[in-house]
């Protein structure tokens, strides 16, 4: 968690307040993000730079701790320190007014008093965008606790968009596309679109996106009182990504009207064991399994289903603390952690299926629902969709399978009533198809099939939430034509600034942004986006393979495509004993801790410029729920640190070797519009 001269932050806040403090307190509010527990603030983390450093030092002062002294420990000019401790001070001495001019939101002061504060409007002061030269014709504004206002609501219809916050892992910038297509779709309407957000660096807070914006925080305070103050007709939560989904219900019980699919309609989405029985009723296939919040129950659970299980806290969003548990001692450990870390929060208890994953977007009016198009991963369901490589138009889908997902997503967009968009994601077993899950808002693959199908989606879902019909609108449900072109979402890392983070692709979402290849043919399209990503392999270059044993049986034809590009093959002793088996001659490499080269070393010294390596079970638990896989986790980061490509699916080496392959050195190169005119 150290910090230095390497970035390491994906994202960032801006508050603006009357003092330092209050713009400290309503920025920390923005970061969407729990403080962490005292135990978990040692010295250390006051003495180095670090992503806990500030919550330690607040810490201190309420401890008693010794301003000079924690200047001189942090080096961190006293002026600074002295703030904080005014912020900590008024935490015990401030009266309401006091507190509310520090920047602390309702539920703080509540949780500070321990009592129930009667509720109240701020004041809005305005940032001029014209330097005083003329009337901004769309100013932005900042709340504060004042004696006048400089925000008057307009009488004319307004909406509300609560945009998606800081960009961090799950939460990116496409829920800002979203956020300010929507705003778009609203002026078009004629509707005043008023905007809340707290990401400076999104397009959705330049001043002229929306007729109004709101630099504020994003919880009940920040957005509730933009609402009353502007005396918004109601409020569009699907574009924000869960951030804004959070705030449908606090939003709704409130007063302020939720656009589009209902509170009771998301709320059943997200709650996994209510939507379980919802999916029985109107028999769809789900996996098998459920919620708990104790160990026997889920150990219970998972004996029903048989292991492997999949396991999840439930409302989060980039599989964030998801793992594939393999045994009963796996899942003890898992629940145990989870059980600490989210003391009232429910566990997800699945059975893993490992197949085709698939990904549908849809637009609906709870009567007619219109699917731009279905997306299919390239690696099987066990990687996060965030992670994975997505294909439009699905690729070698059988024509029942095909009718099954479009058929289960018309049926349950149509059972929830579900007003605008949704996001459904299945995985293919054994002939069947799977619903995963459903999630009632925008997606992270809204901007990505809106371009290369040319639906504009935020534009018609907007309109069904202000009443429009999809078919007065001249849409029919089912799926729209598939264009004649292969587009392929590919994910992008930044595992090298990301120190401690294993590299190994699963559950839980890692990368940070996207690339996009656009081509006549799947191979075409894959190569274009695996470039733009900056995953490639060179001809006749080394490829060091340490592969697990569960996966050899599918190496092979993965190592054909190595020798067929002229690659050398190195391996550790048991990989290259399987090759050897099949006829290939590697170079044999040491493992870690052993004699000779080791596989680390080739990796250190530049001798091998590809890495496939896959995980088997073994590894060291630290007991904090995140088990280290040893030997892997050094071989990995080795390869990120030095920007070798590593790959740890089987299924990305062989998209990625059979694009090298089978695509030609010369690709097509036409713009997004010319795309879609060729590919009608």
């Amino acid at each position: 968690r150290r910090l230095g001269t390497q970035m390491a932050s994906t994202g960032e806040v801006m508050a603006i307040e009357r003092t330092f403090e209050a713009a400290l307190v309503k920025a920390i509010r923005s970061l969407e993000q729990k403080p962490p527990a005292a135990w978990e603030l040692g010295p250390e983390t006051i003495d180095q730079p670090n992503d806990r450093r500030l919550f330690a030092l607040l810490n201190a002062l309420r401890n008693g701790a010794d301003a000079a002294s924690l200047a001189e420990r942090s080096g961190i000019d006293r002026w600074f320190i002295d703030r904080l401790a005014n912020i900590t001070r008024l935490e015990v001495e401030g009266d309401l007014r006091e507190l509310r001019r520090a920047g602390f939101s309702d539920a703080m002061i509540t949780s500070l008093r321990g009592e129930t504060v009667e509720s109240a409007l701020p004041t809005y002061k305005l940032v001029d965008t014209c330097a005083g030269e003329f009337e901004a014709a769309t100013p932005y504004y900042y709340s504060c606790w004042e004696e006048e206002t400089e925000s008057r609501a307009v009488e004319a219809p307004t909406q509300l968009v609560i945009g998606s916050g800081p960009i961090r892992i799950g939460q990116g910038i496409e829920f800002d596309y979203c956020s300010v297509h929507a705003a778009w779709a609203l002026r078009d309407a004629n509707v005043r679109a008023v905007l809340v957000n707290s990401n400076p660096e999104t397009v959705s807070t330049d001043f002229d996106t929306s007729d109004r914006l709101y630099f504020e925080p994003l919880d009940l305070d920040g957005a509730l009182h933009v609402a009353r103050t502007e005396h918004s007709d109601g409020a569009l939560v699907q574009f924000g990504g869960q951030t804004a989904i959070n705030l449908a219900e606090p939003l709704d019980q409130n007063g302020v009207a939720i656009m589009g699919s209902s509170v009771e309609a998301i709320d059943l989405a997200e709650d996994r064991r209510a939507f379980a029985s919802s999916l029985d009723a109107i028999g769809i296939p789900q996996p098998m399994g459920g919620t708990t919040t104790t160990v026997d129950e889920a150990e219970a659970i998972a004996a029903r289903a048989g292991y492997p299980v999949l396991v999840r806290p439930s409302y989060v969003l980039g599989g964030r603390a998801m793992e594939i548990v393999r045994n009963r001692d796996e899942l003890r450990r898992y629940m145990v952690w989870a059980i600490g870390a989210m003391p009232r929060g429910q566990v997800l208890v699945d059975k893993y299926l490992q197949g085709v994953e698939v990904e549908v977007d849809a637009i609906s009016d709870g009567d007619t629902v219109v699917i731009p198009g279905v997306m299919q991963h390239v690696e099987r369901a066990g990687v996060h969709s965030g992670d994975s490589y997505a294909v439009y138009p699905a690729q070698g889908l059988e024509g029942g399978e095909l009718a099954h997902i479009v058929d289960y997503t018309v049926r349950i967009a149509r059972h929830l009533r579900l007003r605008g968009l949704v996001n459904v994601q299945y995985v293919l077993h054994r002939g069947h198809v799977y619903v995963l899950e459903v999630n009632p808002r925008a997606s992270r693959t809204v901007p990505f099939l809106s371009k290369v199908t040319g639906v504009p989606m935020v534009k018609l879902a907007t309109g069904v939430m202000l009443g429009d019909k999809l078919s007065d609108l001249g849409w029919t449900t089912g799926l729209v034509p598939p264009r004649d072109l292969v587009a392929v979402k590919a994910p992008v890392f930044s595992m090298n600034k990301l120190t401690a983070v294993d590299s190994y692709l699963g559950p839980e979402m890692k990368s940070t942004g996207e690339a996009i290849g656009i081509a006549r043919t799947l191979n075409q399209a894959l190569r274009k986006a695996f470039a733009a990503s900056g995953m490639h392999v060179e001809r006749g270059s080394s490829a060091l393979l340490t592969i697990a044993d569960a996966d050899k049986p599918e190496l092979f034809p993965i190592v054909s495509r190595l020798v067929q590009l002229g690659c050398h093959l190195v391996a550790t002793d048991g990989t290259a004993t399987a090759l050897r088996a099949a006829g290939f001659s590697p170079r044999v490499v040491a493992k870690i801790g052993e004699e000779g080269p080791t596989v680390v070393d080739v990796i250190v010294r530049g001798e091998v410029q590809l890495v496939i390596n896959t995980m088997s079970n073994i590894y060291e638990d630290p007991g904090d729920g995140n088990p280290v896989f040893k030997d892997g986790f050094e071989i990995r980061r080795a390869a990120v640190e030095r920007r070798i490509p590593c790959l740890t699916s089987l299924d990305t080496a062989t998209a990625l070797l059979e694009s090298a392959v089978s695509a030609p050195d010369e690709l097509e190169v036409l713009t997004i519009d010319e795309w879609r005119r060729v590919s009608a």
